[in-house]
């Protein structure tokens, strides 16, 4: 789940942006843009916003809000809705000086609360395909690659990423490669507090981020043959559980799959994630045109009643079959099966919030 948001550098002050910021809004932002080759910020021709930025989200039905140091505007943030339910972050700029304490954290906060108080379900953005640090940034905040890219006639050709992540309740979504490469930094922070936590789900503590990203890099490989199906659930917006379907199933089981690495961050247990993220894995199953799945579990585990509870089936244990998190003690291991009924369909296309 999200870490606290504690600033580390300086006395930031968060406050509604004015229209009299400009000065120092074009300053943060013409900063950044700087940073990046080919960027050209043109403020009067393609950006005369920034110069009444309070006016302009206000008209659009949203908010803008800047951070203060010393008086100084040293970072920016903006939302506002587009459709029922759907709303766009935009404008998160932060001062290279005032980085990597919290800061852009605390801005993206003010600004989903305000969206999430006013009937937003969904958050959407766009960014440059060149910010590459804007991308790590919102991929930490659970914000996956969904739809296609566009082009801006700009003065700097600019590319546009599109991004998106459900923002309130429980949400189950497919991912397509792109979103599951964008996924990679939270589903670690997931599999390494679930590991961590002393799950069994082949690795033992304690678990290294660097290792859980390569793991979730071979994964997004297999989404991207068509060898697995991934699923991940967010919980008011953050990361909080995922489970895969393994179709890459001898020929001979054409009507298989194994369900793989159901996992539920620890601090968002008890909230139906779980529960979930089995019934749309099934429904995903039968999409796909399989009707047997199968499964193994550790026994006596929490996932154990998950399952039963599911309408699985039990058929056999192995006893000793893999150790426990102390890497010393051995556990049961509990394999169950289910029947699905294939809807006949095409396979299901991948979605992205």
């Amino acid at each position: 789940m999200p870490p606290h948001r504690a600033l580390r550098r300086g006395i930031a002050v968060i406050r509604p942006a004015r229209d009299d910021d400009a000065p120092g809004i074009v300053r943060v932002v013409g900063a950044c843009w700087s940073e990046y080759p080919g960027c050209v910020i043109d403020i009067e021709g393609e950006a005369p916003e920034l110069l009444r930025i309070a006016s302009h989200a206000a008209g659009r039905g949203g908010a803008a809000w800047v951070a203060e140091v010393d008086a100084a505007v040293v970072g920016l943030v903006c939302v506002w809705p587009l459709d029922e339910g759907d709303w766009e972050l935009a404008k998160v700029y932060v001062a290279r000086e005032h980085r990597g304490g919290g800061l852009a954290h605390v801005l993206a906060d003010t600004a989903e609360a305000f969206a999430r108080a006013h009937g937003a379900t969904h958050m959407r953005l766009w960014s440059d395909t060149r910010f590459d640090r804007a991308h790590r940034f919102y991929e930490k905040r659970g914000y996956v690659r969904s739809g296609p890219i566009r082009a801006l006639d700009d003065k700097s050709h600019s590319i546009e990423f599109a991004y998106a992540k459900p923002l309130t309740g429980v949400v189950v979504e497919r991912l397509d490669a792109a979103a599951a490469a964008s996924a990679e930094y939270g589903l670690a922070r997931a599999l390494v507090a679930c590991v961590n936590d002393g799950a069994a789900v082949s690795f033992l503590p304690p678990l290294s981020m660097e290792r859980a990203l390569a793991f979730w890099r071979k994964v997004s490989s297999s989404v991207a043959r068509g060898e697995k199906i991934l699923l991940v659930a967010w919980s008011d917006g953050t990361i909080a559980g995922t489970v895969q379907l393994d179709l890459a199933t001898p020929e001979n089981q054409p009507h298989r799959a194994d369900v793989a690495k159901m996992l539920v961050h620890p601090d968002a247990r008890r909230r139906g994630i779980g529960r979930a993220l089995l019934a749309r894995i099934e429904a995903e199953a039968a999409a796909a045109g399989r009707s047997l799945l199968t499964l193994d579990t550790r026994a006596d585990d929490f996932a154990e009643s998950l399952y039963r509870g599911g309408g699985w089936t039990e058929c056999g244990r192995i006893p000793d079959y893999a150790l426990n998190a102390d890497g010393r003690t051995p556990h049961d291991t509990v394999l169950f099966y289910k029947r699905v009924t294939p809807t006949h369909a095409a396979q299901a296309s991948p979605r992205t919030p």
